[in-house]
């Protein structure tokens, strides 16, 4: 009977521990194996520019995708712009080549892109979506990316007792480390205008291969992407430069769309 009580206690004391392996030490050790594999931009945190000044160099007043930006540069290649997709009739992209060989690609993107991506690729629900990627995740973009580029390996709760704060923070990192474009290993700088707020991926005095900017408002994303790989200035692109584009950035009134219309302005490039 002892004996019989005995391997009852030891069935007991295994099947905890085997029970406490998978629900609190496995996912604690995935944690930390997570946090170990990740690469360094994940652990890249936005943080302020420390230029925050304007160019005024000559340069032109753009009018592309619903949009009105300047560009401190007056040799626009008309010849060269692009539109896509080439095979619809509505235009959500733009690519723009200067002769100095800057390129400049700028992008009209849907709002709510990543909680409507979660929602049909990962059936996550707008529910789901707040509690993985914190409030106002579901609703704005920028909630949603502010979130994630705020995240690191060192505020994940390692040693809690809920395997669901796990599995939260393991796909929020997964998420961290593939969201960001390479530049980014430059830097994640805060940036905003009047009407936009959001993120420069790259340090452009660092990263001389490309710069990422992406600013949302509540109804909409605005992207831009500076290619100066085979730019002429050797002194590249500036942030001052940059900071012109962002802050010029706003998109016009139905009332100065129709005033355009009507008076037979297009949206092409003007000399500023």
């Amino acid at each position: 009977m002892k004996l019989l009580r005995r391997i009852a206690t030891t069935i007991v004391i295994t099947l905890a521990v085997i029970l406490a392996c998978i629900y609190w030490i496995a996912p604690v050790a995935l944690s930390f194996y997570e946090a170990r594999k990740v690469p360094p931009v994940a652990r890249v945190v936005p943080t302020e520019l420390k230029d925050h000044s304007v160019s005024q160099a000559t340069g032109m007043k753009l009018s592309y995708l619903g949009y009105d930006f300047e560009v401190p540069w007056s040799d626009l290649d008309e010849t060269k712009t692009t539109f896509y997709p080439k095979d619809k009739p509505e235009k959500t992209r733009v690519v723009l080549s200067f002769r100095s060989g800057l390129r400049l690609m700028v992008t009209a993107v849907p709002p709510r892109e990543f909680a409507s991506l979660c929602a049909t690729e990962f059936k996550i629900q707008p529910q789901g979506v707040e509690l993985l990627f914190g409030p106002g995740a579901s609703t704005s973009d920028y909630a949603f990316v502010s979130h994630v580029y705020g995240f690191t390996p060192d505020k994940m709760h390692y040693w809690s007792l809920s395997p669901r704060l796990h599995a939260r923070e393991q796909m929020v990192l997964l998420t961290k480390s593939i969201m960001p474009v390479k530049a980014a290993a430059s830097g994640i700088f805060n940036i905003s205008n009047q009407f936009y707020r959001g993120f420069q991926q790259g340090d452009p005095q660092v990263n001389r291969d490309e710069v990422v900017v992406d600013l949302y408002s509540d109804q909409d994303h605005f992207e831009m992407v500076l290619s100066p790989k085979k730019y002429t200035n050797p002194a590249g692109v500036t942030q001052p430069e940059i900071n012109r584009i962002v802050e010029s950035l706003r998109k016009p009134t139905p009332g100065e769309v129709a005033s355009s219309a009507s008076t037979g302005i297009q949206s092409t490039p003007r000399l500023r």
